[in-house]
């Protein structure tokens, strides 16, 4: 998944002009963040629980969050901040794999089937979120 989140600028992302179109179909506001929140702690921030711990909240929902037609990303972000306070690009900063982002796992069936959310093998997570997650952070 390549982390795109927006630490404040002007610079958008995302095709055409229209931006998110749609609610998002994953009801964030009532998931359990505390798998982030409990592993990724200021005031250093460790690289491998905050990026460990985001992955495995997040790759669950890897084709709501790659459809830039809805809001998912910005909603995701939003409440991850809520609950973590976390300091704006943590996870764009630190949570990189290459240039293809970081890989979610396989999920197995049981899993997949738990969240709602079965997903390809090796499947890839796309987080464009720079500009939902600068729209979210210029509100703050």
């Amino acid at each position: 998944m390549v982390v795109k989140e927006e630490t404040g600028g002007d610079e958008t992302t995302g095709s055409g002009g229209g931006g998110c179109n749609t609610t998002c179909p994953v009801n964030f506001e009532f998931m359990n963040y505390t798998i982030i929140t409990s592993q990724c702690k200021g005031p250093k921030y460790p690289t491998k629980e905050c990026c460990g711990s985001f992955k495995d909240f997040a790759c669950p929902y890897t084709d709501e969050l790659n459809d830039l037609s809805n809001d998912c990303a910005t909603t995701m972000f939003s409440y991850i901040n809520l609950y973590g306070k976390y300091p704006p690009g943590l996870f764009a900063n630190q949570c990189q794999e290459g240039k293809e982002g970081l890989a979610c796992p396989a999920m197995s069936p049981t899993s997949a089937s738990d969240v709602n959310a079965a997903t390809a093998a090796s499947s890839r997570l796309w987080l464009a979120v720079f500009a939902a997650f600068s729209v979210f952070v210029k509100l703050l």
